[in-house]
């Protein structure tokens, strides 16, 4: 029956001619899809892509810069793509009349934002990628890797432009450096002259500290005369009083006097009658003028040389308020460096001390007016009272002879009279000056109290002022300390100033810029490395002709019908077999011849793609065999739908994880899994476990349908043809 089968065909042109034909089909099928998209980024160049270079310019550092025209050309003179430069209409169009698939616009702030690096808010340098997706999808999807290497080109160029302003930035940094380091060096300098200040400082300030304390002192011994001196006066104003109240009664009992002896006087004519009474009188009277001489030579005693020593005293108050004035003068160099509470109460301490010195100095002053001469005219009335005593004795001694001698006793009277109204006007001024006195001794004890008072506040100030003046020379040590360390920083400042200068210094070259703008490149180390697309689908496509071809074989040969009376079952399949056979024999030579004859397919091992081509078409053949024969033209649809699940889920052109999960369930179950994956370690990986595992697995599909059409073909025997058999016995 395999004889009459060949010759049937051989014999018949239709079927002969059709079955070439077939024979050709898997070839045709993969070998056209395989050329045509062999390698299609080879041909990029031809892709026409529309370059739209709106951009402007921009100025940066004083320098124009051109992105967009050095991009443009930059991009046309790599040939990547066939880009043409085309104004924004022209290009438009085109891309609506299908002449670009895709327009690249550069816009006319490309270059400006480039200069905003270092702006607050930097702005990205954009480009406008508009594809034709309806023109051609994969088309689009190309362009993508073209605006990937426009991109890749801008931040190339951008970096490059930046990494030279830094470069230069850094020479700039390099310069400073060096002019800070000298900066330091001279800071070091003024540093170290600081430092022997505060030393000289802190030595001027405990010297201050020392001096402020010997004023507190001092202070202190001023505060104690004052009131010593306050005191005094307040008594000498007290006895001054006492002396003008007792000259003022002094000066009454004159009056009396003087009056008494005008009477005397006008008395002397009845001398006769009073005689007796006169005599009784004159001894009173003369012991009063012994009692008053003596107490006017004491009074003149006690007041000996009165306006000298106010004088004194008033010249000693002046010392003390010239004294006020040149501390005051000294204190003005230290007020300054207390602070300014402290300033101000001392100061004020300064003008009650010498307003209270200006005053006693004035009270001194009237006193020693007032008390001018009170010394002489003392001692002049202390005489008078004198020369009173001895005329009272005369009187006494007149008055015994009184009696013999009016004449005498008149004149006597008359200079009794005159000299008692002498007296009277002697005793008048002596109250007078001791008002006087009295009042400046007044003042004077109010200008003293004035200055203690003063001179208890300047002690305050002066003792606030010691103790100010030992915190400022405790704090003169921590600043010399401060200064210590600031010279070690600045000569630490200075050293590292000049190291970095030294670090800083950089020569780039257009290799330094290269390197900025394009720092990293790939080493792509391929592991089973595929040139093209071509050799990358081949596997996917091969099985998918094969199959296509195995398809079309049950078309123009019919699978079932015998040319003869089988003579049993087995012959029947084997017949049939024996064409499928040679069929996927020359189909798979065929294929192979074109693919790598012609095409030029790169394989890892040519055997086992060899072995592969034939396994993969025997299956497909005894798949489809079994399908048309059991189920006829149905048969032939599952078959269509088992390719269609296939081309779907056999992971021959995207991984199988990018599929849905519902489709992914199929692809451990279709036989062109594992051609697919068969081809792929014939072809690339050249993986032998790999490579046997996927055999077997055809293998199995193989002999599993060989088997069940087997099985089909003998039981239709027995069914149509068992009859003939027995008739034939």
């Amino acid at each position: 029956m395999i004889k009459a089968e060949w010759l049937k065909i051989l014999k018949t042109k239709k079927m002969l001619i059709s079955v070439i034909a077939i024979l050709f089909v898997p070839v045709m099928y993969c070998g056209m899809f395989l050329w045509a998209f062999w390698d299609p980024y080879d041909k990029l160049e031809n892709m026409p892509i529309a370059l739209v270079n709106e951009d402007t310019g921009a100025v940066m550092d004083g320098e124009t810069m051109e992105l967009g025209d050095m991009l443009v050309d930059k991009l046309i003179d790599t040939k990547q793509f066939k880009f043409e430069e085309v104004s924004a209409e022209d290009a438009d169009k085109g891309l609506n009349n299908l002449n670009y698939y895709i327009i690249i616009k550069i816009p006319e702030n490309f270059s400006e934002h480039a200069t905003t690096l270092l702006d607050d808010s930097p702005q990205k340098l954009k480009i406008e990628y508009i594809p034709n997706e309806g023109y051609n999808f994969i088309g689009a999807q190309i362009g993508e890797t073209a605006i990937g290497r426009v991109q890749a080109e801008v931040n190339k160029q951008v970096s490059a432009t930046y990494a030279e302003k830094l470069f230069d930035s850094i020479t700039k940094l390099g310069d400073g450096y060096n002019e800070a380091a000298d900066g330091a060096g001279q800071l070091d300098d003024g540093a170290k002259k600081i430092a022997t200040g505060a030393e000289d400082l802190k030595g001027y300030l405990e010297q201050l500290a020392s001096s402020t304390i010997e004023l507190s002192d001092g202070t202190d011994t001023l505060t104690a005369g004052a009131k010593t001196a306050a005191t005094g006066a307040g008594e000498l104003a007290t006895g001054v009083t006492t002396i003008a109240d007792g000259a003022g009664q002094l000066a009454a009992g004159a009056q009396t006097a003087a009056t008494g002896a005008d009477t005397l006087k006008q008395g002397i004519t009845s001398y006769t009658q009073g005689v007796s009474q006169v005599a009784n009188g004159q001894k009173e009277l003369t012991a009063g003028q012994a009692s008053l001489a003596e107490n006017l030579s004491l009074l003149a005693q006690g007041t000996a040389d009165i306006d000298d020593k106010i004088k004194a005293l008033a010249d000693g108050s002046a010392n003390v308020a010239g004294g006020m004035d040149q501390l005051e003068a000294q204190l003005q160099a230290i007020i300054p460096m207390l602070p300014e509470e402290n300033q101000t109460a001392l100061k004020t301490a300064l003008a009650q001390l010498q307003a209270g010195s200006q005053q006693v100095s004035g009270g001194l002053s009237q006193l020693h007016e007032g008390t001018n001469g009170l010394d002489d005219k003392i001692a002049a009335l202390s005489e008078g009272a004198s020369k009173l005593n001895a005329g009272q004795q005369q009187v006494a001694t007149g008055v015994t002879q009184l009696n013999g001698n009016s004449t005498k006793l008149v004149d006597g009277a008359a200079s009794l009279a005159s000299g008692n109204t002498l007296l009277a006007n002697k005793l008048n001024e002596l109250s007078t000056g001791a008002t006087k006195a009295s009042a400046g001794a007044n003042e004077l004890a109010s200008g003293l109290n004035a200055l203690v008072d003063g001179s208890n506040k300047l002690n305050d100030g002066t003792s606030l002022l010691a103790e100010k003046s030992g915190e400022l020379a405790e704090g003169s040590t921590t600043l010399v300390d401060g200064t210590k360390e600031l010279t070690d920083g600045t000569a630490t400042l200075s050293g590292k100033l000049s190291e970095a200068s030294e670090q800083v210094n950089v020569n780039p070259t257009e290799n330094t810029y290269d390197m900025v703008g394009q720092p990293v490149e790939v080493d792509k180390t391929v592991v089973n490395h595929v040139p093209n697309y071509g050799t990358g689908f081949s596997p996917y496509f091969i099985s998918l002709g094969l199959f296509v071809g195995a398809l079309l074989v049950t078309i123009v040969f019919p699978l079932v019908e015998p040319v003869i009376i089988p003579k049993n079952g087995s012959s029947w399949f084997f017949s049939k077999l024996s064409v499928l056979i040679g069929v996927g024999l020359i189909q798979s030579l065929l294929t192979i011849l074109i693919m790598i004859g012609v095409l030029g397919l790169e394989v890892q091992s040519m055997p086992k793609f060899i072995l592969m081509t034939i396994f993969t078409s025997f299956a497909y053949l005894a798949i489809i065999q079994l399908l048309v024969s059991i189920f006829g033209d149905p048969g032939r649809f599952i078959a269509i739908i088992l390719l269609i699940l296939q081309l779907t889920t056999s992971a021959g052109t995207f991984p199988l994880e990018l599929l849905p999960d519902k489709l992914q369930f199929f692809n451990s179950f279709l036989p062109m899994t594992f051609s697919v994956q068969g081809f792929k370690a014939a072809i690339s990986t050249g993986d032998s476990s790999f490579f046997m595992f996927n055999a077997s697995i055809l293998g199995a599909f193989f002999f599993g349908a060989l088997v069940i059409t087997f099985g089909y073909f003998t039981l239709l025997y027995k069914k149509h043809y068992s009859k003939y058999d027995v008739e034939a016995k």
